[in-house]
């Protein structure tokens, strides 16, 4: 990760906690090599618990949600977080159109060469239309800034997608988090409504577990794993 040329990295993802699950160890690499991070959440988060949305609204806090993204984020140094209100698991009943213009919003305030977002077949809806908003607002085109895209895995939603060897996610990047993989974990540790008991998936210690697997793959003490959607190169 280490560049003498300071980047803009975005990550754009569905619900708060999924930046952390998918990337909060390669963030804070990122943070440390001095670059600037900025995270685009697009959904609320958690009215879908409910029975509808309406109820959900009464019922959950979301302020406190908010509150405790911003400090997730402060634990890792985000520099900026952009927070939507689309609504939880719904996206699909939200038009792509207007999701895509709130991505191409932020990508033209904060204009990134490096995007972090959902693998598009993960089982959460959320994660596809996300992942679909982001390829649209990210066609490549010359003036833009967007370099590189890559997806992430969010543990209790990838890998409880459907068992297609065309749809899985097979990750041929990855980042060393040995030294940041307590940040990610404290980080995580703030969204206590979203953290479930061991042996879940989006437990504590499943998700340690896994940086451990994802590194001990490639020789790392601790990885995040990536899917590489696009790279552009110039040889110049």
């Amino acid at each position: 990760m280490a560049d003498s040329k300071k980047k803009i990295i975005l990550v754009v993802v569905s619900h708060p906690d999924d930046e952390v699950l998918a990337c909060g160890g390669t963030m804070a690499k990122h943070i440390q090599n001095d670059d600037d991070v900025h995270v685009l959440i697009l959904g609320e988060g958690m009215t879908s618990r409910a029975e509808t949305r309406q109820v959900g609204l009464k019922e959950y806090d979301l302020k406190t949600l908010n509150k405790t993204t911003e400090d997730a984020m402060a634990t890792l140094g985000v520099n900026r977080v952009y927070t939507e209100q689309l609504p939880d698991n719904r996206f699909d009943e939200v038009a792509l159109l207007d999701i895509t213009k709130i991505v191409e919003r932020v990508l033209a305030d904060v204009h990134p060469q490096i995007i972090y977002t959902h693998h598009s077949r993960d089982l959460n809806i959320d994660h596809g239309q996300t992942f679909r908003a982001v390829m649209t607002a990210c066609r490549p085109q010359p003036g833009r800034s967007v370099q590189e895209i890559y997806s992430g895995e969010i543990p209790s939603s990838t890998e409880w997608a459907e068992s297609n060897p065309h749809r899985a996610f097979v990750p041929n990047m990855f980042v060393d988090i040995s030294d940041t993989l307590e940040l990610k974990l404290k980080a995580m540790a703030c969204y206590k409504t979203e953290l479930r008991e061991w042996p879940h998936t989006r437990s504590l210690k499943a998700i340690e577990h896994l940086a451990r697997w994802r590194g001990a793959t490639v020789g790392f003490e601790a990885a995040e794993a990536f899917v590489t959607i696009r790279r552009l190169v110039s040889m110049v």
